[in-house]
């Protein structure tokens, strides 16, 4: 049997098109739950469940980015 791929080589301007289709949704479920009914509160609440999953699929994405940020010579952050 094979296994998953646990690497995957994206290029920034994938993760950022990742990253816009992600929000785009996001937007899209969040107008959907703003003009239903209150017959439809199930559906509210599966779309809310949605709507958490994806943002944290961003959270992972922005967890797993390496910042950077200047530095003195010495390789202690500048400070504001």
């Amino acid at each position: 049997m094979a296994d998953y791929n646990e690497t995957f080589k994206l290029s920034i301007t994938d993760i950022e098109l990742i990253e816009e289709a992600l929000r785009s949704e996001i937007s899209t479920l969040s107008e959907r739950i703003q003009t239903m009914d209150e017959s439809g509160s199930g559906t509210v609440q599966n779309l809310g469940d949605t709507i958490r999953r994806l943002h944290q699929v961003l959270g992972k994405l922005h967890n797993q980015k390496i910042w950077y940020g200047q530095v003195r010579q010495t390789g202690i952050p500048l400070s504001g």
